[in-house]
């Protein structure tokens, strides 16, 4: 049976709608429930009688010198092994699944507590219940419906005899009353009938969910330990939510800093670089342009110079766009770009990349200028003979939580330099934790004294 539908629709139809009422004597629902009041009568008289006579026994001779304490235990294992009978028996004629109690454990291990616990065991002790009622009940509603059946069968045999006779004689008055007896019992016993068929097997389940299902306190136990666990749940969705915010927050102001440090930086280098060679080249243009005819050979020293100092202006500007955004990440990848940036570098750097294609282009692009600032360090600062740079992406191992972290993309950079590090507020490398953090990823250093530096970041390959 579908959980959505009712029992007493399933199992009673006539006693819940009109049309299920007036189809009740062709319904599917009587013959099954004639079927089953037949079963469970038969079962409750013989293995349901039984448990309770054994279990009332057991009952009976606990005074007598505590004999029933040891037979108690068995007999209540008996009721319960009854009980899971009955439940397979109507979930198989009825569709009705009925839950198994749970069975009480004692916390104690002496034995004293288990026999205790055993012998006022409430399951077995329902069980017992369950099976005195049934047997009452069932022997009732069985017994309405076998004298339905009989009165109809006896309207037809009065109403047969009625037509044998004739309808003749003194005896016709009687005949006739009797024949109209006879055709309303044949009438209306089969509706009675099947309303006591399916009452029978809607008060059985109803005794069965009562009795052998699980108690009312388990219920609002489980309901209880269910609500606290989605309590639980909801606070630590909340808490994390509340740390996520903080994070958004640090990590907004960290992304605007390094964004505003990064445009004063652009700002900077195009006032004090390119605009200053531009205005240059500007006043020797024109010192040529006035030189040009009373002194050839000064003009043409002033184009050269003027030469010079554009392609002097280029490669600035080159070195400036490659600091927004490098031409050979876009165009070749990030495993391009790093070896690009260690051929630049003044100190050997060795480049190691796998599976780089799964990551974003704004990760790479985060990876590309965490690198590149940590080669600048390494040549300013590190004092050190040999670099090392490492770039691939993880996959974490399978997990069952769907809000699992992806595959990220993991960089790191070391050194043997003297190490001694640090992220100064303002610096390139809080910049960097700035840019990282951005993207929610992580970012680890590592830079004892005279022991070298270890710059490890980790991206989501999503970004």
């Amino acid at each position: 049976m579908t959980t959505t539908e009712p029992v007493a629709h399933r199992v009673a139809p006539a006693l819940t709608t009109h049309p299920g009422f007036f189809r009740a004597p062709f319904a599917a629902a009587t013959y099954r429930g004639v079927a089953q009041l037949a079963v469970g009568w038969t079962w409750a008289l013989t293995a349901g009688l039984l448990v309770v006579i054994v279990v009332v026994t057991a009952a009976a001779m606990v005074p007598v010198l505590g004999l029933g304490l040891v037979l108690l235990p068995a007999t209540l294992a008996l009721a319960r092994a009854y009980g899971d009978v009955e439940r397979a028996r109507l979930a198989a004629q009825t569709g009705v699944v009925v839950p198994a109690p749970a069975r009480r454990r004692p916390a104690q291990r002496r034995w004293t507590a288990r026999l205790w616990a055993a012998s006022t065991d409430p399951v077995g002790w329902r069980a017992t219940a369950y099976a005195a009622v049934v047997l009452v009940l069932t022997s009732v509603y069985l017994a309405f419906v076998v004298a339905l059946a009989a009165g109809a069968v006896g309207g037809v045999v009065l109403a047969v005899r009625f037509l044998l006779d004739g309808g003749t004689g003194d005896a016709s008055t009687a005949g006739a009353l009797l024949l109209l007896l006879g055709a309303l019992a044949v009438v209306a016993a089969p509706w009675f009938a099947a309303f006591c068929a399916q009452a029978g097997t809607l008060t059985t389940l109803r005794l069965a969910q009562a009795l052998l299902g699980p108690s009312a306190a388990a219920e609002a136990r489980a309901a209880q330990a269910v609500a606290e666990s989605e309590a639980r749940v909801a606070e630590s969705a909340a808490a994390a939510a509340a740390r996520r915010a903080d994070v958004l927050t640090e990590t907004r102001a960290a992304a605007l800093e390094a964004a505003d440090t990064e445009r004063r930086r652009i700002e900077r280098d195009l006032h004090d670089g390119a605009q200053q060679r531009l205005v240059a080249l500007g006043v020797t243009l024109g010192t040529a342009r006035r030189a040009a005819e009373r002194d050839p050979a000064a003009a043409v020293a002033a184009l050269e110079h003027a030469h010079g100092e554009v392609k002097e202006t280029l490669a600035e500007l080159r070195d400036l766009v490659r600091g927004i955004h490098p031409a050979v990440l876009s165009d070749r990848g990030l495993d391009a770009a790093l070896s690009a940036l260690a051929a630049r570098s003044p100190v050997p750097v060795r480049v190691e990349t796998s599976g780089l294609e799964a990551a974003g282009t704004t990760a790479q692009a985060a990876a590309y200028f965490v690198v590149a600032e940590a080669l600048t360090n390494v040549a300013k600062h590190a004092g050190a003979s040999r670099a090392h740079v490492r770039a691939d992406v993880v996959v974490p191992e399978a997990s069952d939580d769907p809000a699992a972290a992806g595959p990220t993309l993991r960089v790191e950079v070391t050194d043997d330099g003297r190490g001694g590090a640090g992220t100064a507020p303002g610096g390139g490398l809080a910049g960097l934790r700035g840019r990282v953090a951005a993207l929610d990823g992580t970012f680890d250093l590592t830079s004892p004294a005279d022991a070298g530096t270890r710059l490890t970041v980790e991206l989501p390959c999503a970004s």
